[in-house]
């Protein structure tokens, strides 16, 4: 009957700490459904291959860098062909529904998607979203990740990842470019990512000309000590030009509350944002238009659009494949209410209930990167201190945890 979002997570548990995330499956709520043999075992194509179905006991660790001793940890089913199947083809209407907006590689998913129902599974109706889960009428809901930010941080990565990183080198380049070509020049990059920095922090690894990256992870401020201003002062009389790059979801309570946005919302549902980096351009602006204490010529480039309108590089695509046809086994399989994508190389099939804490050792090699400060309050930074010197003056010592 489909999948509700009110449905409760399935754990499975088992020896020495073995936990199992695992998906919804249509015998869950249909419990009588008949079986029918994977027609990919009659397809010459995949006869040639040696135990090419997943076995329904295969799973995916979530977690493969762990103490000797630690638990066996959470795991999740190992996506692929099943030997059995719960559609027989020509009973099989599928739905493609896409949301949001442009992606690199989104293509490639729905023509995989297309593809693979028809010559693996002999599906020939792919049609648009209906009604159907309000009949009763047995439903699997299969989804794909389309998030260009990489903000699903269980798998690990997002479709078009790779192609925007790849696309934004060239707008960081053309700003260095354009910065270096000119006395005290700034130049700054607005790259998407709403709640998170991984594009603009890949892209940033990746250029090695870029001298701050914002991102929302880690606030910043402009004003005072060991602020934006201060910083930007400092490289321009040491390099005599600069560049900014600066994800898209970064300073959006400041703005928010400035133009008094902080509860609209545009037409995916999704929180309204500002552009932090026009408003970021014209700070800077203004800040050594009062100073006066040099002349700044600043570029402003927002990429945006060119980045996920262009076409998937060679490694989305094949990647985009993969995620395709791993939803249309799951889907043929039985499961529903469930993501795909790799975990630790492997693809499974992951629960959409699953929420993960990103924790990431990147951003510190960013900071030794751009040689950029952290950008801490003062008032953070002081109150640091002093738990630092309580911790001491009390024979205790501090503890060190990395992501």
């Amino acid at each position: 009957m489909g999948f509700s979002m009110n449905s409760k997570p399935k754990i499975v548990t088992g020896d020495a700490g073995y936990v199992l995330e695992d998906v919804p499956h249509l015998t869950d709520y249909l419990p009588d459904l008949p079986t029918y043999p994977n027609p990919l075992q009659d397809n010459p194509s995949y006869s040639v291959v040696k135990q090419y179905f997943v076995n329904v006991d295969d799973t995916v660790a979530k977690q493969i860098v762990v103490h000797k001793n630690s638990p066996r940890g959470t795991h999740f089913r190992r996506a692929g062909p099943r030997q059995k199947v719960y559609f027989e083809s020509d009973e099989v209407h599928a739905c493609i529904v896409t949301c949001g907006s442009l992606c690199p590689g989104l293509n490639t998913v729905i023509r995989e998607i297309v593809c693979g129902l028809y010559y693996m599974y002999d599906v020939h109706r792919v049609l648009g979203i209906e009604e159907i889960r309000r009949r009763g009428l047995k439903v699997a809901v299969a989804g794909i990740p389309k998030t260009i930010d990489n903000d699903i941080p269980v798998i690990d990565k997002s479709f078009g990842f790779d192609t925007a990183v790849e696309e934004a080198q060239r707008a960081i380049n053309a700003a260095h470019v354009e910065a270096e070509s000119i006395e005290n020049g700034i130049g700054v990059v607005k790259l998407m990512g709403r709640h998170n920095g991984y594009i603009a922090m890949y892209a940033t690894l990746a250029s090695r000309d870029v001298d701050c990256c914002l991102i929302p992870e880690s606030p910043f401020y402009l004003e005072g000590p060991g602020g934006l201003f201060e910083y930007i002062e400092k490289r321009l009389k040491e390099n005599g030009h600069m560049v900014i790059v600066v994800a898209e979801g970064v300073g959006q309570e400041i703005l928010s509350e400035s133009m008094r946005t902080a509860h609209q919302q545009d037409a995916s549902g999704n929180k309204f944002l500002q552009d932090v980096g026009l408003w970021l351009a014209q700070k800077i602006k203004e800040h050594f238009s009062k100073k006066q204490k040099m002349t700044i010529n600043l570029k402003y480039i927002d990429p945006t659009y060119m980045i996920r309108a262009v076409p998937g590089n060679a490694s989305d695509n094949v990647y985009c494949t993969l995620l395709a046809h791993s939803a249309i086994h799951g889907a043929m399989a039985g499961y529903t209410g469930f993501t795909v994508g790799p975990v630790n190389g492997r693809h499974a099939y992951i629960p959409f209930h699953n929420k993960v804490v990103i924790t990431d050792r990147m951003w510190a090699r960013l900071l030794s990167s751009t040689n950029q400060p952290s950008f801490l309050n003062p008032k953070d930074i002081l109150r640091d201190e002093e738990t630092q010197i309580q911790g001491v003056d009390g024979g205790s010592h501090a503890r060190c945890e990395n992501g």
